[in-house]
């Protein structure tokens, strides 16, 4: 009956039925979606400028330093053994610590 109704009283009586689902789409829009395509977006720049030397960490916690990057491949260096570990780039959490703070000697 109400749509029925609505289609009596005219167009407006539709406009006034669907603003309040549009505006519900554009209040997620803003609030969740377009927030995460920036995250996203921040995190693939950080994978593509990946540096040999970076320590970075990894999605399953792994903490190491790059030591080779060929591809979608980033080779870590973990341990005061130097273990090395081949890692995808898309499993990088971030960079704990730039290649260029690594290499500053620090000041006494």
């Amino acid at each position: 009956m109400y749509f029925l109704e609505a289609a009596n009283n005219g167009p407006m009586a539709l406009v006034g039925s669907l603003l309040p689902f549009v505006l519900i789409i554009g209040v997620f829009y803003f609030l969740m979606i377009r927030p995460q395509k920036k995250q996203e977006k921040e995190i693939a720049a950080m994978r593509d400028n990946l540096k040999v030397g970076d320590e970075i960490s990894t999605n399953g916690g792994l903490i190491g330093r790059v030591v080779k990057i060929k591809d979608d491949i980033v080779t870590i260096e973990t341990g005061s053994d130097k273990t090395k570990l081949k890692v995808f780039k898309w499993a990088v959490r971030a960079v704990e610590i730039p290649a260029e703070e690594v290499e500053k000697p620090e000041k006494k």
